[in-house]
């Protein structure tokens, strides 16, 4: 019988045989690559605002109103002759100015927005505003209520391109007290119609219900008596 030892003692010398050599484990896939690319943010709009005409200002940013409807109820639009500039005034006094991508493209540098207010006897400047132009939109917070407004939008090319003709829009702001008065008529309004509605289905309830009986009780005692008649001796 061959003896076991010899293979054992080279085992132990020269050890067990070595793995197979790997290379290193390929990084882990990155969620743009396992997935579709996310969608591009939309771009916030730069703005600067200018006290009563003046140029300058701190610079803002505000995000776009994608999506923004102006409801019947709650707002009112008013558009520019060409159809470019709307404003929609809302309800609680504040006016959302919106408009497309002016045409032609190539060049533009940004928006100037003019506003002006009617006077009794003249018309007065106020706040004008330097917009970027991936600005598609603007929100005027507060307008005062009773007063014409007029807001002209014009777009900024590089030179040597000249600036096209602006694009005016004109309205008058509903003032708070005169909203507050509409709300309470139409609420009074309601509760009557409600009140009249209420009382002519009681009286048609109590003049179905209750007189009926005693209108046709006493048609009978005047049948019955007119019948009988009197009795002579």
């Amino acid at each position: 019988m061959p003896s076991l030892l010899p293979p054992f003692l080279a085992l132990l010398c020269f050890g067990a045989p070595a793995p197979a050599l790997r290379g290193p484990a390929p990084p882990p896939a990155s969620p743009r690559q396992a997935g579709a690319e996310p969608a591009a943010e939309e771009p916030w709009c730069p703005y600067k605002v200018g006290a009563e005409g003046a140029a300058g200002g701190r610079l803002c940013f505000r995000p776009p109103a994608r999506g923004f409807q102006c409801a019947a109820r709650s707002c009112r639009a008013h558009r520019s002759p060409g159809g470019a500039l709307v404003a929609n005034v809302l309800r609680n006094g504040s006016v959302l100015l919106q408009w497309g991508p002016p045409r032609p493209a190539a060049g533009l540098r940004g928006f100037a927005l003019n506003c002006s207010w009617d006077g009794t006897y003249t018309r007065f400047p106020c706040d004008s505003v330097e917009l970027g132009a991936a600005c598609r939109d603007y929100l005027l917070p507060e307008a005062h209520g009773s007063v014409r407004y007029r807001l002209c939008l014009q777009p900024r090319y590089a030179p040597p391109r000249p600036a096209p003709p602006a694009q005016c829009v004109e309205f008058r702001v509903e003032p708070a007290a005169m909203r507050d008065i509409v709300v309470a008529m139409t609420a009074v309004g309601g509760s009557i119609c409600v009140m009249l509605v209420f009382i002519c289905l009681l009286v048609a309830y109590i003049t179905e219900n209750l007189m009926s009986p005693a209108l046709a009780g006493a048609a009978g005692a005047a049948a019955a008596a007119a019948t009988t008649g009197p009795r002579r001796a």
